[in-house]
């Protein structure tokens, strides 16, 4: 039988540091029907020259754009495949995903999507850890409490994607986040306990940096699809922001250390509560 064709996605800007293993850990697949676009915002560092090693394996292009989701909703549309994935520029897929995904997308035809679990990296590639917050598919916990989804082990039915909308070019941290949301509101969501993808974990990078637009955004997707914004998740992540921003401002090392304390405190707590007194499930948020 052929196999489904996978679009996969790297949106880039000025990461010519980190995406050569990006791009070797997407052309190392052990799946052959691979479509690699690599999207470039007209990067003016090194990108371009590393990007030309792998030029007969993958299509590039490199104009400006208005952001992260434009620049993969622009991938995704010149893509041919039955599945989508992207993998930002400084993170990696590990071996054996893209065929992991596609086996249980066959044999769960009606899913919108898959996902796996990850590990964490530092700046030079070295693991750090496995992430532990990954867990089967639950919407109401999706909308109301935490993303516990890898975004770098996710894999959508092209379908779906077309169903519920594109990446919200709006956002800037949260798109992936929504657009789970929208899609497990609709389709089952997958569960493939098993590595599949590494986040690279460094203060400059986007998933731990935002400050208080990031938390704006958090509050504005936790009103459109729970229906209110002071959620438990938006008080938690809401936590961990501020302590980090009043951390940065103490000088006094033992009040960082209660500060820090005292915002992980509450959070974990507020946390473990909400996911004990979850309502039963429904199959609504």
């Amino acid at each position: 039988m052929k196999q489904p064709l996978v679009t996969i996605v790297t949106p880039s800007f000025n990461q010519g540091r980190f995406i050569r293993p990006t791009i070797e850990s997407v052309l190392s697949q052990d799946y052959p029907a691979i479509e690699y676009i690599v999207m470039d915002g007209g990067s003016t560092d090194e990108t371009a020259a590393v990007v030309s090693d792998y030029a007969s394996r993958l299509t590039w292009v490199s104009e400006k754009d208005r952001g992260q989701s434009h620049a993969i909703n622009k991938g995704f549309r010149r893509g041919s495949g039955a599945i989508f994935a992207w993998i930002n520029s400084d993170d990696l897929l590990l071996p054996g995903a893209v065929s992991r995904a596609v086996a249980e997308l066959e044999k769960h035809p009606d899913a919108g999507g898959v996902y796996g679990d990850g590990f964490t990296i530092d700046r030079d590639g070295n693991t750090i850890t496995r992430i532990p917050w990954t867990r089967p598919f639950d919407l109401w916990r999706l909308v109301n409490l935490e993303d516990y989804i890898i975004q770098q082990t996710c894999f959508f039915a092209r379908e779906a994607i077309e169903n519920v909308g594109y990446l919200r070019e709006d956002l800037h941290y949260v798109m992936d986040w929504d657009l789970l949301i929208r899609i497990g509101k609709r389709f089952e969501l997958r569960y493939i306990p098993e590595p599949m993808g590494c986040l690279r974990e460094y203060p400059e990078a986007k998933s731990f940096s935002g400050g208080r637009q990031r938390i704006r955004e958090i509050g504005a997707l936790m009103k459109e699809h729970a229906g209110r914004k002071f959620t438990p998740g938006y008080i938690v992540y809401a936590l961990h922001a501020y302590r980090a921003m009043w951390c940065d401002r103490v000088s006094w090392p033992l009040a960082r250390r209660v500060v820090n304390f005292a915002c992980g405190f509450a959070a974990g707590r507020i946390q473990a509560i909400a996911g004990r007194r979850r309502p039963p499930r429904t199959g609504k948020p």
